[in-house]
């Protein structure tokens, strides 16, 4: 998959070198598009599994929040809230443009000569892509401190902190996504010519937005597995504690983090590793490589594919993982003592106080 074994760029494509359109020759590649294997109606029946899959979460998660009296659980169901919005809003934008394409077969170019849609898509791909994983990382991190500094959670976060903890995961990741049009980077037209995307061309202002888009996203699944290893070590010794007090509460928090991190490393770290493996390599040949080569085109797609179904996946963790699904278990099986065990000699108010604000119930 070198970069040495692309030929040099027709006429038309070194044109546009510096649009949307140099990274993909859209006049070349259109012919090519209408036999590709890509069918509009797959794509229109992912979206919609997507788009009702996330709906049916989010009315459980509206459900559950109007049920709920625990302060600690309420702002974590505001961070899965927030991650259920953005994977709903994700495939909502994007399928907006792309089955478009795929029935009517446009020419990019023509439809969109100035890049304008092209900019949007593409900065809706990077904002809806990056959000869920720094959102799992937020909800790892929260849930870290609850189990392993529970006497701090007389501070508990609200409801109101907890959107604007998203409100700003939703900014960063909106200026992150802003900056190809400020001119950091450039977006451009992908195989088979219906997305757009970041731009795997070894020239500076590439280079450092991809190494910006995939580093933070490696940071973010580094820093879930690491807050959810902790945590779930935690559990397990309160689980061996034999003083402990033997309670059978949900363990559906802490299996829902785990289940979000292990759908997101499964479906993002191809695509970042992929993104970072190509630039880093060909940096001696800044500036002479105009066009991306076929199968690293095709590549992207396959692992841009994987990353969707990450959008898919996420509400049905919830769903499935959630106290009323986990209830018909057998006992024997989900059966564990209080994180309140580790501390046995606490007096019994103190102790139905972190029952109280600390635990997810």
């Amino acid at each position: 998959m070198g970069w040495e074994d692309m030929e040099a760029p027709n006429s038309s494509t070194a044109g546009q070198s510096d649009s949307c359109f140099g990274a993909f020759n859209a006049s070349a590649g259109h012919s090519n598009v209408r036999n590709s294997i890509t069918s509009p109606w797959f794509s229109t029946a992912f979206g919609l599994i997507g788009l009702c899959s996330n709906l049916f979460a989010l009315c459980v998660l509206h459900s559950s929040s109007r049920k709920l009296s625990s302060r600690a659980r309420s702002s974590f169901l505001v961070f899965l809230c927030g991650l259920v919005v953005t994977d709903f809003m994700g495939l909502l934008v994007t399928a907006s443009i792309i089955i478009p394409y795929h029935f009517i077969k446009f020419a990019w170019a023509k439809v969109d000569p100035g890049c304008h849609l092209c900019n949007f898509l593409g900065f809706s791909m990077v904002f809806f892509g990056q959000c869920p994983l720094l959102l799992g990382a937020t909800m790892a991190g929260e849930r870290f401190f609850g189990i392993n500094h529970p006497f701090s959670r007389s501070t508990s976060i609200s409801k109101r902190r907890a959107w604007s903890i998203v409100g700003l995961v939703w900014g960063f990741s909106c200026l992150l996504g802003l900056l190809p049009v400020l001119g950091l980077g450039r977006y451009t037209l992908q195989y088979p010519g219906s997305w757009c995307f970041l731009t795997l061309l070894p020239d500076t202002g590439n280079v450092i937005f991809c190494l910006l888009f995939a580093l933070l996203g490696i940071f973010s699944v580094l820093l879930s597995f690491i807050f959810n290893t902790v945590s779930v070590v935690t559990l397990c010794r309160v689980y061996h504690d034999r003083e402990a007090v033997q309670r059978r509460r949900d363990s559906g928090g802490e299996r829902q983090l785990v289940g979000i991190m292990i759908i997101a490393t499964i479906c993002w770290m191809p695509l970042l590793i992929f993104i970072v493996q190509p630039v880093l390599q060909q940096l001696p040949a800044s500036g002479q490589v105009q066009v991306l080569p076929m199968e690293t085109q095709k590549m992207l797609l396959i692992y841009i594919r994987m990353v969707t179904w990450n959008q898919i996946l996420d509400p049905w963790v919830y769903i499935l993982f959630r106290r009323a699904v986990l209830q018909r278990i057998p006992p024997s099986l989900r059966s564990r003592p209080s994180i309140l065990s580790l501390y046995p000699v606490l007096n019994p108010s103190l102790r139905r106080k972190l029952t109280a604000d600390s635990v997810l119930q």
